[in-house]
């Protein structure tokens, strides 16, 4: 121990000393230390001593900028864009010295410095700054501005989903320096489509080409999306891509990669990790990268000097966001086109009303291959009755008329074969075998389903159901309505008992399987990609899908018949589909011509007549019937406003999605419907009237969703 060591243990050992020391250093302190709970007497900012911050409060009647004071400690920290803590909700009663104090601690950004504030009233202090980092620019919040009122939401919601969560490790790291454009690639692929090679030149040239792309079937799509953005790069502009989900992400991240080598794009899945991601997200708002590509939320990336923003399979359910205000990622897209004069790239191997309604307006021009280039690409299509099913001796063992079989059988000889079912599970519904009624709960009225092959259980309330009978005739026997994917697998291991059977699924989902005779059964959107593609795919249960309740439901069917049946070889190397549903159906018809833009031009066509969407804009108001008719009744909806309904949407039992009626609740909805440029004025009235409720302090609000995916 050394002897100042020694000294200091000594508590009375120089401590008057010490203490003078320490009050004589206060007294002569000019400025008085910073208290960042109130920063009372602190001296404010000389220039710009104004934060207008936007306060994390996603409620409607708060949707607005509030002015704080800036501390002078934190004046070079300060600056637009940046994370903050705010006290927020004191009141004008608690005032000192000139400052508000009091109120809870909240998040919220920094949106701008002013000379001046616009209240009148005393200003509350920063708390303090959470990091220097600028995470929320100009374009950024302009977008989200333009986002919230479009969906009639809150800016603050906007924010959450359009920023990432900070992560301080991330932040910590310095991004790697950009790299110089690549030179423009040549048209690979896109020579197959008449004006493909064209669109590449407008890319790499600077140039800002609208297109709707009908992807021909086959495994060339995500390279031809990587050579767009590669193009894009080119011209020295930044280019954005949307996927539905990580599988289909990391294809065109492998393909983007082949084509350019590591280090120019940035992957934003939720698959990354907050860490990882918030690190490729900073990447991408410091310039570091140009090019993104991502799920959903990648919808707001803020890419430097946009030239592409592009949406694969823009009617996959995933692309439309769960949480409020449910923006949908064609929709943001197309505002970012507009806003941002970039190019716009939609594309799929199906086609939406939506797109064809971006062709027919003239907004965006068709991109397509001719009949010569889709007769190489595209299996041949066969269809089967359903009805035939029960006709047919063969094969009943694995539910598969004979066509069907001996398509799995030759199928099986040159490689794997691809059975899609629209449901997972054993039996997913079920019904009486004698009277067919559906079999339903006897505490909720939930209909019963059968997850493995013994036990029954409720969809709804998830109560175990031991002694179920048939309240119409009395019978304890059950028939599946819909068989599920393991029970269809079970079926054709018994009907192929020498070939290996995998399935996929959302418990288990395969990414890709290898060029070897299997066979492999997915429901919908779960398809693993197979090495050289499969040799036949089999479509069950067809009527399962068109026959769905739903204005999209033959739309749906054909995108996920199209999806599947991509995965399949071309005609001229054998590839055969079976589609087992009814043949003069208008989806399945498309499905055989593979015509999916013609489809989807009549869907356009009926729903014009019929008004609609996306021919007109549609929101819909949920709530309990009470809260309902008081919306409806205190809302100054246009004129111009069709009221539909309302029709109760949900009984009694277990939620079926986010925004449901709770347990035991039974709720409304009313369908509000506005012709062709009166959406901004539908969503502002809506916007306000949920704002007054709110500003009220009703305790019963109502669920507002502007242009709802699934209308019945």
């Amino acid at each position: 121990m050394s002897s100042d060591d020694e000294r200091s243990a000594d508590p009375g050992d120089g401590a008057p000393e010490q203490l003078a020391l320490i009050r004589e250093t206060v007294r002569k302190a000019k400025v008085p230390r910073a208290k960042p709970r109130t920063w009372r007497g602190a001296a404010l900012a000389k220039e710009l001593p104004v934060a207008r911050v936007l306060v994390n409060k996603g409620v409607l009647h708060l949707d607005q900028y509030f002015d704080y004071a800036v501390p002078e400690e934190l004046d070079a920290e300060a600056r637009p864009g940046v994370r903050v803590r705010v006290r927020f909700g004191a009141g004008g009663r608690q005032v000192r010295g000139g400052r508000r104090e009091g109120g809870g601690l909240i998040d919220g950004f920094l949106v701008e410095r002013r000379a001046e504030s616009d209240y009148p009233g005393a200003l509350a202090a920063l708390a303090y700054v959470v990091s220097p980092e600028p995470v929320l620019g100009p374009e950024l919040l302009a977008l989200s501005r333009a986002v919230a009122d479009r969906y009639a939401g809150s800016l603050a919601d906007v924010i959450q989903l359009a920023v990432p969560p900070r992560n301080g490790r991330a932040e910590s790291r310095p991004s790697p320096e950009p790299l110089p454009p690549p030179p423009a690639p040549s048209a690979g692929s896109w020579e197959r489509y008449a004006q493909g090679p064209a669109f590449l030149r407008a890319l790499a040239e600077g140039g800002a080409p609208r297109a709707v792309w009908t992807a021909l079937p086959g495994p060339h799509w995500p390279e031809e999306i990587a050579r767009a953005m590669a193009a894009t790069l080119a011209s020295g502009r930044g280019a954005l891509v949307v996927v539905p989900d990580g599988r289909t992400a990391g294809r065109v991240d492998a393909a983007l990669t082949a084509l350019l080598g590591p280090g120019r794009h940035a992957l934003l899945t939720a698959d990354s990790g907050p860490e990882k991601r918030y690190r490729e997200w900073l990447a991408v708002r410091r310039g570091s990268v140009r090019a993104v590509v991502g799920t959903r939320a990648a919808m707001f990336a803020p890419v430097a000097d946009l030239g592409l923003v592009a949406v694969w399979d823009d009617g996959d359910a995933s692309h439309s966001d769960d949480n409020a205000p449910f923006p949908h990622v064609r929709e943001v897209l197309e505002l970012r086109a507009a806003h941002g004069r970039c190019a716009f790239l939609l594309g799929g191997t199906n086609c939406t009303v939506e797109a064809a309604q971006l062709v027919e307006s003239g907004w965006a021009l068709p991109l397509r291959a001719d009949r010569e280039q889709l007769r190489i690409a595209a299996p041949l299509v066969r269809t089967v009755d359903d009805g035939e099913l029960a006709r047919d001796g063969a094969a009943r063992a694995a539910r598969l008329p004979s066509l069907a079989w001996q398509t799995v059988r030759d199928g099986l000889r040159r490689g794997p074969v691809l059975v899609q079912v629209p449901r997972r599970g054993y039996a997913p519904r079920l019904a009486c075998e004698r009277c067919r009624e559906p079999a339903r709960c006897r505490y909720c009225a939930g209909p019963l389903q059968a997850p493995d092959q013994r036990d029954l259980d409720c969809a709804w309330c998830g109560r175990a159901e031991t002694a179920w009978h048939c309240v119409a005739c009395g019978s304890n026997r059950l028939r599946a309505r819909i068989v599920g994917a393991r029970r269809t697998a079970e079926e054709l291991g018994r009907a192929f008992p020498a070939v290996p059977v995998r399935t996929s699924g959302r418990d288990h989902i395969l990414d890709s399987v290898p060029d070897a005779p299997a066979l492999v059964v997915s429901t919908p959107g779960a398809e693993p990609v197979a090495d050289g593609g499969y040799a036949a795919a089999l479509l069950l249960d067809g009527w399962a899908m068109v026959g769905r309740p739903d204005l999209r439901a033959g739309e749906e069917a054909l995108r996920r018949w199209t999806a599947a049946a991509a995965l399949v070889r071309g005609q001229p190397e054998g590839g055969t589909v079976v589609v087992v549903a009814e043949p003069t159906l208008r989806p399945v018809q498309a499905l055989v011509r593979w015509d999916p833009v013609g489809h989807a031009r009549r869907e356009l066509a009926e729903r014009a007549e019929l008004g609609f969407p996306p021919v007109s804009r549609m929101a819909s108001v949920t709530g309990t019937p009470e809260a309902l008719a008081a919306f409806l009744a205190a809302a100054a909806l246009p004129p111009e406003a069709e009221v539909l309904g309302p029709v109760p949407v949900t009984g009694p039992g277990r939620p079926r999605r986010a925004g449901d009626a709770p347990p035991g609740e039974s709720w409304e909805r009313a369908l509000l419907r506005v012709p062709p440029g009166r959406g901004a004025a539908l969503a502002a009235a809506l916007k306000a009237a949920q704002a007054a409720r709110m500003s009220r302090g009703n305790a019963e609000q109502v669920r507002i969703r502007v242009d709802p995916p699934d209308i019945g």
